[in-house]
């Protein structure tokens, strides 16, 4: 497909060949929400290379697919079929989503909920619509972006957790969302809800995964939104088919003296995607945002974050750097923008990348606009290739020079990694960028 109405036409037949395969929610102000949003479908622009934020980008073979939303949930599954998690059974809770559906039994939670809520957003709008109404009326990215509002269109399911005040989990949240084909391309349009209330603290780990060498197209949105000196960290391992195509958007809310911390891994997918939104909402913040992807034959990785600064006194990192090789393209977009108001900001963005073969290409743009006249800011970017002495010293003792590049790719990923100090954690991440160079 070539022209912008062709593609038009994708999106509002990817709304008409799903729609039936959404369940009615039962609630008139969610199903009128969803009006809204394949309302906006018609509306929005179309993404395109003269838009900026899509300036780099190849969304183009999405168009050529039709990509059906499954009616009924995935039950013919085992364990063999999610990734390995990170922790066993006993040291966190599991939960899995196949093809955009929650499957309860092959996740373990195991605790006493009261009022809080681990486990999938359709059950949540069962048992607490109030709440999940709340805090959907304060979405508004599916009014500006078309591939959000096709989520929102067209979700079934999701994660949602919410911890009351002064709640600390004793472990840690593992996901696993799993893509696959069934007898034709599917489309998985998962949107996650996470709020922790004031002192709240927890670790979310999220796999993002699929089986054998599907073709599919899945569409991930999760919003959060932490309280007062609420603490997040989050964890995103993105490792799918080369076939699939991967679009994530995070959208993070933080209130006064909360914490966010977030590693990024993504080496999988043909063509993978993900936008970070971070709004401060009050001073005192701080977030860590850090990130390694990989890019190899054939493969488009692709970061854009977006981070304001809106309110005085909060400090923000981002730390990403990128490993690509073959035919690989990657790209990284960031922007930290600090608003008028938002005196005593402390930010820093960063991002470095090796280029392992002649064709390999990234394409990268920090960027900062600063507004206010009493700030720590700064930002900075390199691209560059291995160095000649290393890898002869390497191969000087024996080493092949596949495995001294392999090395030193896996040195200069650690520099992220090294801020891990969970050493399972610490291991599955260097295991799945390690596992991107033994091919």
């Amino acid at each position: 497909m070539n022209s912008q109405l062709e593609r038009q036409v994708w999106f509002e037949e990817t709304v008409a060949l799903n729609d039936k395969a959404i369940i009615d929610s039962g609630f008139p102000w969610l199903e009128a929400m969803r009006t809204e949003a394949k309302e906006s479908i018609r509306q929005l622009p179309i993404p395109n290379r003269k838009q900026e934020a899509w300036r780099y980008s190849r969304p183009e073979k999405l168009y050529e697919h039709a990509y059906f939303t499954p009616i009924n949930p995935v039950t013919a599954l085992d364990e063999d079929d999610i990734v390995s998690w990170v922790y066993p059974e006993s040291e966190s809770y599991h939960l899995v989503f196949a093809n955009g559906f929650f499957v309860p039994g092959l996740s373990t939670l195991n605790l006493d909920k009261g009022k809080l809520h681990i486990g999938s957003l359709r059950e949540a709008l069962v048992t607490d619509p109030a709440a999940i109404a709340n805090w959907f009326a304060q979405s508004q990215w599916h009014k500006s972006d078309i591939f959000t509002a096709l989520n929102f269109a067209l979700m079934n399911d999701g994660l949602y957790i919410y911890l009351p005040q002064d709640t600390r989990l004793d472990k840690p949240i593992e996901v696993a969302y799993l893509s696959f084909n069934l007898e034709q391309p599917v489309s998985a349009q998962l949107r996650s809800l996470l709020v922790l209330d004031a002192g709240a603290q927890a670790s979310l780990i999220e796999h993002f995964i699929s089986t054998g060498n599907s073709d599919y197209f899945a569409s991930h949105v999760g919003e959060l939104f932490l309280g007062q000196n609420a603490v997040l960290n989050h964890y995103r391992l993105q490792n799918e088919s080369h076939q699939a195509h991967h679009l994530s958007r995070v959208s993070v809310r933080q209130h006064t003296a909360s914490e966010y911390r977030s590693v990024n891994i993504a080496v999988g997918g043909a063509w993978s995607r993900a936008d970070i939104q971070v709004r401060f909402t009050g001073p005192q913040a701080t977030c860590d945002i850090e990130g390694v992807y990989t890019a190899g034959d054939e493969q488009y990785s692709d970061f854009h974050l977006d981070i304001q600064h809106d309110q005085p006194a909060c400090r923000s990192r981002e730390n990403f750097r990128g490993i690509i090789y073959g035919k690989g393209q990657a790209v990284f977009d960031g922007r930290i923008l600090v608003a008028k108001d938002a005196q005593k900001t402390d930010a820093l963005l960063t991002n470095k990348n090796l280029l392992l073969s002649e064709d390999a290409e990234v394409d990268t743009k920090p960027q900062l606009e600063i507004y206010a006249d009493d700030v720590k800011c700064g930002h900075g970017t390199t691209v560059g290739r291995l160095d000649p002495d290393q890898i002869y010293y390497l191969r000087s003792r024996g080493i092949t020079e596949s495995v001294a590049q392999r090395m030193l790719s896996l040195g200069f990923a650690e520099q992220i990694l090294e801020h891990t100090e969970d050493e399972q954690l610490h291991a599955a991440m260097a295991r799945l960028i390690s596992s991107q160079f033994a091919k």
